[in-house]
């Protein structure tokens, strides 16, 4: 580790993050797909913001070690 290389978190709390992430990736992506092959409404498709959020969220704290 550098010397201007700080970690918050340790290595049970990142996969903990990576896991989440992944989990949230998969129903958002399933959400998707769900919604289009149901011909749902546009307006309805925002909903598959918030796993994608999540996934993003998980996965960059992950990597970062933050």
């Amino acid at each position: 580790m550098s010397s201007n290389e700080v970690r918050n978190i340790g290595e049970k709390e990142r996969t903990k993050r990576r896991v989440l992430g992944i989990v949230a990736l998969v129903v958002g992506v399933g959400l998707a797909f769900v919604l289009v092959v149901i011909d749902a409404p546009r307006a309805w498709r925002i909903v598959i913001f918030v796993p994608i959020w999540l996934a993003g969220l998980g996965l960059l704290q992950a990597r970062e070690k933050t």
